[in-house]
């Protein structure tokens, strides 16, 4: 954080808070990159926001309790969260017996950068922020490994359930099956893709639907109650899903198992999660639990499954047959690059690939909160997390994090405790100073 002194006074202390996510907003080293890490905060904060921001909560904290962490008044304080979450830059619950809301600063990711790009028009300057989002995240590979380096990541790839095999048919849990994500929330929004959206500003996009970013559940109402999609029925979420696996989309689904919050179509070329892994060669995405075999008999050679592939973990490479005088052409799978997304098996015309239990699945949390408590220890913040700059956790939230955290395997336990510890020992030599 060396050079934060270059920031306006103003977004100084916002930079500094923006690092105590699960997910945070690290400066980068690359002049042109950092110079994009700047202006995306001049973009989307006025000076008044993001003094206000720089003394928000990274968790979900109720109006009066803020009220009292801010030092302004409920009745001055409401408007103006009011009008940033309008764009995207704090986030609110609400509670869907009490109808009381919870508010919490928006993190990057699923956060302010998607929001910023999920309008066709607003306030904000399109071309000019998808510049900058891309000189911040190509130009340096800082931001990448933050969001996409550790164990645990944002996004978990969904099988193509049309690619499945059905002699016998695998048991696919609910969790691991697109049309049962969708089926199974209880609202839904599409909205812009802000990859395809960002790409189409720098004149790259390719073309695939642009209307296709699904958000579910919590993340559908708020997506809808502020703006930045339209709602719709569960069939239409249903056919935008058959659609996009036509077209041989990626289906990458929040991390989670239970609630999870969004759903994309994702491509390639312009998807950001999966630029992880073929910019930075990061494991960006969690593996679905499933991998594709190969029928050798069946197959041509074609190169239709490498060409498909969304990430390149399918190479053509010589193979001899018998009576023959040329080299016949076979996939070769890379077992550790593969996503388990089922688009190669998808684009094979000859049924000769297809998808079942395998490859290299990470454990995907259980919950939000599981998954924000492995993120923080993986990322050295899980004090931040839990202590939040004084505020303390609410009984609620610490319920779900013990739970977590008691389920995770000893090492990780070991590494919570460690920076738990350190987080104690800091303040206690601090008031000796």
């Amino acid at each position: 954080m060396g050079h934060l002194g270059r920031l306006k006074a103003e977004y100084h202390d916002l930079a500094e808070r923006l690092q105590a996510g699960p997910v945070a907003y690290p400066e980068p080293e690359d002049p042109v990159a950092r110079e994009g890490w700047r202006e995306i905060l001049e973009i989307l904060y006025t000076p008044e926001e993001a003094a206000l921001a720089a003394r928000l909560p990274v968790r979900p904290m109720s109006l009066e309790k803020l009220s009292a962490r801010v030092g302004l008044p409920v009745e001055a304080l409401r408007p103006r969260l009011e009008a940033m979450a309008d764009k995207g830059l704090v986030m609110d619950l609400v509670h869907a017996r009490s109808g009381r809301t919870a508010w919490f600063l928006s993190p990057p990711v699923v956060g302010f950068f998607e929001y910023s790009l999920m309008r066709a028009q607003d306030s904000v300057p399109k071309k000019r922020m998808a510049e900058a989002l891309h000189a911040y995240t190509h130009g340096d590979d800082a931001f990448a490994r933050e969001a996409f380096g550790g164990g645990t990541v944002i996004g978990r790839a969904l099988v193509h359930e049309t690619a499945l095999r059905d002699d016998p048919l695998p048991e696919v849990l609910d969790w691991q099956r697109a049309t049962a994500v969708i089926g199974d929330a209880r609202t839904w929004a599409v909205s812009l893709c802000y990859c395809r959206h960002k790409a189409e500003h720098l004149g790259q996009a390719c073309d695939a639907p642009m209307d296709n970013c699904l958000s579910i559940n919590g993340g559908a109402e708020f997506v809808t109650r502020r703006g930045f999609g339209r709602a719709v029925e569960k069939s239409e979420a249903l056919e935008l899903l058959a659609r996009s696996r036509e077209a041989g989309l990626v289906q990458i689904a929040d991390n989670v198992q239970s609630r999870p919050t969004f759903v994309c179509n994702c491509c390639g070329c312009c998807c950001e999660q999966l630029q992880g892994a073929n910019r930075w060669g990061l494991a960006s995405v969690n593996p679905s639990g499933f991998a594709p075999r190969r029928e050798a008999a069946a197959c041509a050679g074609c190169s239709r499954c490498a060409r498909a592939c969304p990430v390149a973990a399918i190479q053509m490479v010589p193979e001899r047959h018998a009576g023959t005088a040329k080299n016949a052409l076979a996939p070769v799978i890379d077992g550790e690059r593969c996503i388990g997304c089922g688009v190669c098996a998808t684009a094979c015309h000859k049924g000769a690939l297809k998808m079942e239990p395998g490859g290299a699945p990470r454990q995907v949390p259980a919950t939000a909160v599981e998954r924000m408590v492995r993120m923080a220890i993986e990322r050295g913040r899980l004090a931040d997390l839990l202590f939040d700059e004084g505020a303390g956790p609410g009984s609620r939230f610490l319920h779900h994090a013990v739970r977590a955290l008691t389920n995770l395997p000893v090492a990780s336990r070991a590494m919570a405790s460690e920076q738990v510890t350190s987080r104690f020992v800091k303040a206690a030599l601090a008031g000796f100073k």
